[in-house]
C-alpha cells in the first residue's frame, strides 16, 4: 500500500525553488529535473515537485504513512529556506487516495 500526501504552494518563483532544491539535495540523494518538475528520492519516499506560473504542486509518496508525513516538514523547511524573501509559504497538506502498490 502506497501513501501519498500533497500540497499546492502559492509562489511566482516555483520553478526557481524546485531547481535549487533538487541541486541542493543532489549531493546526498538521487534527484531528477525535467523542465520545471523535480523529483527527489529519499530512502523511504519520493517527493515530486511540479512548478507552474502560480505555485508548486508537491506530492510525497511512500510505503510508510509516518515516513511520508515526516517528510512534509523537511520539504517545506527546505523550500522556505530558498524562498526566504517570501517565506514562510503556506502548505496545506492533504492525504490523497491510497493506492495498492
Amino acid at each position: 500500500m502506497s501513501h501519498t500526501i500533497g500540497a499546492e504552494v502559492a509562489t511566482p518563483n516555483g520553478a526557481k525553488y524546485v531547481l535549487q532544491l533538487c541541486k541542493h539535495w543532489s549531493h546526498k540523494l538521487e534527484t531528477a529535473v525535467e523542465g520545471s518538475t523535480g523529483t527527489v528520492t529519499f530512502p523511504n519516499a519520493v517527493a515530486t515537485m511540479a512548478a507552474g506560473d502560480t505555485g508548486i504542486a508537491i506530492a510525497i509518496t511512500g510505503e510508510n504513512r509516518d515516513d511520508v508525513q515526516g517528510l512534509t516538514d523537511v520539504v517545506a523547511r527546505h523550500i522556505d529556506r530558498f524562498a526566504f524573501r517570501e517565506a514562510p509559504l503556506t502548505y496545506d497538506w492533504k492525504w490523497q487516495d491510497e493506492v495498492a502498490g
